[in-house]
């Protein structure tokens, strides 16, 4: 059997979601398959189930706070049959038949089954043939890593996808990883109640945030009781009595009764011929695209997560959007200058644009400012936990090239510093304008003027 179509999308994820969406009512057809559930792994696995956790986390070390701000008693007890049931309740017990009859209304017709790319136009789904007139987008994922630790196949493990099911709180839990999904359910289940370990291979946690990111967050992980362990070397994986033993190189072991991997993610290819295709792929594993295009080969688009440039559910929203308009004719570039990231613990990080390291290494003439979130007006209202803000400035330019936020609601302060970066705003524009006292990005305000400051004394300098 053979049908055609003007588009094939291969993955139901937030990017094949977007694309179904711009492309409703321009008159070309649409082929989606998906293999798993249409909505992909934020829906399901990650984003929404996982801050659902950390929803209910957060209430309760609220609620312990209040015999701090509000009150000499506080009594609770955790019921973790609450806490799953909401989790359920928000990703629809992995029922996607509204997510997939939404595509459906707007005109694409759904393929279950993995998708089989045969070559620049051709996808198999089982023993249907495919073919797409116009283009094919892949927009397949990634999927959990599992690192290469001896013993590590002989035991049972968690990723992201069984720790935001888990009906049970296991009494301790080991982590191998501390990226965003390691030190976020970490935080979660420690406030629930489970012993928490956190094991990091490299020297610091939270590898690509600022280094006063990851040591702010460190530092009030183990003030929560959270042991947090870097630089090891992990020798092997064994079961224990109680569940799981991790070995390390220097002799000592972490015993728990259960174990998440969270270190990284792998592209899923599995059914996409690279070569018959004409498609390459990064150092990384993941498909070759033109940044600015995100055309992998000949008639091929390749979205979101699987083409490495960002790991992130609004990446992948942007990357469908913007493929639907060339598709419809109206070709943008893709700005990648000033892509988002949040981390949900608490406090929370959110970054944009370059560290300071990565701006000096690309040659940029580079200020910093740094100020303490917990010695402002808003943050000594609000109490703990603080945090930090940094503002990273190319001198020559006179703008923001990064910034990081340690703080309560840093995802929410973000959009102002990704708009700066990305419409390149003069620092002098920023300091003058005026920010909402006392609400948290007052702090900008101050932050903005001492970048001028040091711009215009970078600049004397220089010219003297």
């Amino acid at each position: 059997m053979e049908e055609s179509f003007d588009i094939i999308c291969i993955g139901a994820g937030p990017a094949g979601e977007a694309l179904t969406s711009d492309l409703a009512g321009s008159g070309l057809t649409l082929a989606v398959v998906e293999k798993a559930l249409v909505g992909g792994e934020c829906a399901y696995y990650g984003c929404m189930p996982s801050k659902t956790l950390l929803r209910s986390a957060e209430v309760i070390a609220e609620a312990g706070r209040a015999r701090e701000l509000a009150a000499s008693r506080v009594e609770w007890a955790v019921d973790f049959h609450k806490v799953h049931a909401r989790v359920a309740w928000m990703t629809r017990d992995l029922d996607d038949t509204r997510s997939a009859r939404a595509l459906e209304d707007e005109g694409a017709k759904v393929f279950r089954g993995e998708g089989r790319l045969l070559g620049p136009r051709t996808v198999m789904v089982g023993e249907q043939r495919l073919t797409a007139r116009r283009s094919v987008v892949i927009a397949t994922g990634t999927a959990p890593s599992a690192p290469p630790i001896p013993g590590l196949d002989t035991v049972s493990f968690w990723t992201n996808r069984e720790a935001v099911h888990a009906t049970e709180l296991p009494e301790t839990l080991v982590i191998i990883g501390s990226g965003a999904v390691g030190v976020e359910l970490g935080q979660a289940f420690a406030r629930l109640g489970s012993k928490v370990t956190i094991l990091e291979m490299a020297s610091r946690i939270m590898q690509a945030e600022e280094p006063e990111a990851g040591a702010f967050l460190s530092a009030r992980l183990t003030r929560e009781g959270i042991k947090v362990q870097t630089g090891v070397t992990i020798q092997g994986v064994q079961r224990d009595a109680g569940g799981i033993r991790v070995n390390l190189a220097d002799g000592t072991s972490h015993a728990g009764t259960r174990l998440l991997i969270a270190a990284g993610r792998r592209p899923n290819l599995d059914g996409i011929d690279l070569q018959a295709a004409g498609i390459s792929k990064t150092p990384r594993g993941m498909i070759q695209v033109d940044p600015k295009t995100l055309r992998a080969g000949d008639g091929i688009y390749a979205v979101g997560d699987i083409n490495g440039l960002g790991g992130f559910t609004h990446l992948a929203d942007y990357h469908g959007r913007l493929v639907a308009h060339a598709l419809r004719g109206r070709p943008a570039v893709a700005d990648h200058a000033a892509v988002p990231r949040v981390t949900f613990t608490d406090p929370e990080i959110g970054s944009v644009g370059m560290t300071e390291q990565q701006a000096r290494a690309a040659g940029t003439a580079v200020e910093t400012v740094s100020q303490d979130v917990g010695h402002t007006g808003r943050g000594y209202i609000h109490g703990e936990p603080g945090g930090v803000i940094k503002l990273v400035a190319d001198t020559d330019h006179d703008i923001l090239v990064g910034a990081t936020i340690v703080s309560p609601r840093a995802g929410e302060m973000l959009s102002e510093l990704t708009m700066a970066i990305k419409l390149r705003i003069p620092v002098e524009v920023l300091s003058d304008t005026i920010h909402p006292f006392p609400s948290f990005s007052r702090v900008f305000q101050g932050m903005f003027a001492e970048l001028v400051k040091k711009v215009g004394a970078r600049r004397r300098v220089t010219v003297g």
